[in-house]
Parts: structure tokens; C-alpha cells; sequence
């Protein structure tokens, strides 16, 4: 089965209102855990408008300052409706199927500070030549990235042990992407994205403290 193009794809971004986002990461003194969750979105969105094209993406959020940044990147926005992570990436669906109708879509989580555009696009390759597939974090029990090929068999189940819940109904891929696969939620993963390479935004708040995390 060959891959749709990288272009065709619409891709669903949930991010947590920075305020409230990343209660197990504790920043280095100094450092707003909030400016650092923020800083995560930022870098995400970043390399997903530039894989795809700014129009593709379709971002979840009640947080202000993330829907201008996304809006300034020619992103769709769709607001938060509360409920949770899966309740966010339902309606960031139905925004894609409103809007675009069927067709490839996915969804990637929105706190990956080190995920490029090349890394992503190679996924969504990868991922393509499934009905529908995922890509596990760095532990292996999480979700990074869904995929489907056709929007209405793209059915969410983010949250603790994903990878088991995605895998009932997904093909898993372990794909050799370390920079895809390392998204943030603790002290630990934070120290292993520094060490792989964060994006510029990331790098500015943690700039003082990169080289101890490294």
C-alpha cells in the first residue's frame, strides 16, 4: 500500500492551556513551568505547519497566547471544549472533517520541543502505508502520533497506556525517530530532549540551564 503525500495530510494538535499544563515537570529555579509547557507548543507548531503547510493544522487550545501564535501560522483553531485530551482531539476531528472533509488525517501531541518537520514527515511516510497506525513515545507505553487514512477510522484513546489501547485497533510502529518520540511530561524526559536538541523557543527559556540538563 503506498503512502498518501506528506502534503494531503491534516493533522489535529492538542495543547493543555499553558497554566495548567505539565504538573510532574519541575523546571530548573528560575523557570516558569508554564513558560516552558508554552515554549513546547510553540516549537511544535512550528515544525507541523512546516511539514505540512499551516493550513493542515488544525490546533485544540483554551490557551490564548498558543491560538495567536497557530493563527499566525496560518493554522485552523479550534477552541477547547473542555473534558479532557480525547475530548479536545474529537473536536479538532470534526473541525478537519467540516472544513476538508475525509482524507489522511492524524493526530500528534502537542509538547515535542525536539520533533522536526523531516522527523514528522518521515512518520507520517511510514505511517501512511497502514489503514491506521501510531507511534509510541520513547517509554513505549504512550502515544505520540495516530494516523488513519481515511478520517472516520481515526479513533482516539490518548491517556495512561495508549500505546496498549491504540495497538486494539492500530498498526504499531517503533520507528527509529528519537526526536518524534520524545515528548515531555517529567524532569527525566525533559533531560532527554535537551540532550537530543531542542527547538529555538525551548532553548530560549532553558538557555541558562542547557548545558546541566545536557
Amino acid at each position: 500500500m503506498s503512502a498518501p503525500d506528506t502534503s494531503s495530510w491534516r493533522i489535529v494538535v492538542p495543547v493543555k492551556d499553558s497554566a495548567s499544563a505539565k504538573s510532574r515537570l519541575h523546571p530548573p529555579p528560575g523557570i516558569r513551568r508554564a513558560d516552558l509547557a508554552h515554549a513546547f507548543a510553540l516549537d511544535t507548531l512550528t515544525a507541523v505547519a512546516q511539514a505540512v503547510t499551516g493550513a493542515h493544522v488544525h490546533v485544540v487550545t483554551a490557551d490564548s497566547g498558543t491560538a495567536s501564535f497557530a493563527a499566525g501560522l496560518g493554522a485552523w483553531v479550534v477552541q477547547d471544549p473542555g473534558g479532557g485530551l480525547n475530548g479536545a482531539i474529537r473536536a479538532g476531528l470534526e473541525h478537519v472533517m467540516t472544513t476538508s472533509g475525509d482524507g489522511p488525517a492524524a493526530v500528534l501531541l502537542g509538547d515535542l520541543p525536539t520533533v522536526t518537520p523531516a522527523a514528522l514527515s518521515q512518520a507520517l511516510q511510514a505511517c501512511g502505508r497502514h489503514r491506521t497506525a501510531f507511534v509510541p513515545d520513547a517509554e513505549g507505553t504512550g502515544t505520540v502520533l495516530l494516523t488513519a487514512r481515511a478520517l472516520p477510522d481515526l479513533v482516539p484513546a490518548f491517556g495512561t497506556g495508549s500505546a496498549l489501547a491504540h495497538a486494539r485497533h492500530s498498526t504499531r510502529l517503533d520507528l527509529d525517530l528519537p526526536l518524534l518520540r520524545s515528548d515531555v511530561d517529567d524532569d527525566v524526559a525533559l533531560g532527554r530532549a535537551v540532550a537530543l536538541g531542542v527547538g529555538p523557543r525551548t532553548a530560549a527559556v532553558l538557555a541558562c540551564d542547557c548545558a546541566r540538563l545536557a
